[in-house]
């Protein structure tokens, strides 16, 4: 990956992209759509392509077990995946991981590619868009919001709001809404902050010196690209994890 983007840098007018010019800014004045969607947009085709590819590769394979030989797509991605649910276990649990594995690696896959994409001169990552973000914010708030209700019915859920003492809910379950109402937000401009800091530091350099300088910067965006998606994977977990877990109000309110 790093040796693709030196490339790019090195064959591309790397200063006219940091002027703002993009691949995709002539067809947002053409058809009308905001360049943030089309790019998402492109990013989830390669993303449903790379998993056909993928799927494609396991069926090929007689003992999928068996990891390939050498660095190859398959193997950055099986340990990419393995990483994700080691992580989920740790905060969710074994069985919280297995159910909501396949969530959790869409949301970070998606999250991560859609960071990528900005390295690439003439693209700008949609993550940098507050639309973009705060739309996955409000996604992952609805998520674990509904499999909060799933795992323990309306007013279980709702006992989540109310603290651990009954005496205290009339404080602290006003507390809760605004803490639980304000988590899009924060999702969303977290990652929207942090996307957008590291591309205009990338094209303020890309754009005082075009060549060769900029690699470094493009490797610490690679970094943080990961390293957003990762913070955003890992508050998802813990939102869930919070969610779906059961306590005994019954028995605290008994005690007090």
């Amino acid at each position: 990956m790093i040796r693709l983007i030196a490339l790019l840098v090195g064959l591309v007018p790397v200063a006219a992209f940091a002027s703002g010019y993009t691949f995709l800014g002539q067809l947002e004045h053409s058809v009308h759509i905001k360049q943030h969607i089309v790019t998402f947009a492109l990013v989830s085709v390669f993303f449903i392509l790379f998993g056909v590819a993928y799927r494609a590769k396991l069926s090929s394979i007689k003992n999928n077990i068996v990891p390939d030989r050498g660095i190859s797509f398959r193997n950055v991605f099986e340990a990419l995946g393995q990483f994700i649910y080691n992580l989920a276990r740790n905060i969710m649990g074994e069985e919280e991981a297995k159910r909501y594995y396949t969530v959790i690696m869409l949301l970070f896959t998606l999250v991560f590619l859609n960071n990528l994409i900005g390295l690439l001169p003439g693209f700008l990552p949609p993550t940098d868009n507050f639309n973009t973000t705060l739309a996955l914010g409000l996604f992952v708030f609805i998520y674990y919001n509904i499999q909060g209700v799933r795992a323990q019915g309306v007013w279980g859920h709702i006992k989540h709001f109310m603290g651990p003492v009954w005496y205290l809910a009339v404080l602290i379950f006003p507390i809760e809404l605004i803490s639980h109402a304000v988590r899009p937000l924060s999702l969303g401009l977290r990652l929207k902050g942090n996307m957008e800091g590291d591309h205009l530091v990338l094209s303020i350099f890309s754009e005082l010196i075009p060549y060769i300088v900029p690699i470094p910067f493009y490797v610490i965006g690679l970094f943080v690209c990961f390293m957003q998606a990762f913070v955003f994977t890992l508050l998802t977990m813990v939102y869930i994890s919070l969610a779906t877990a059961h306590h005994d109000h019954d028995e605290a309110h008994a005690h007090h």
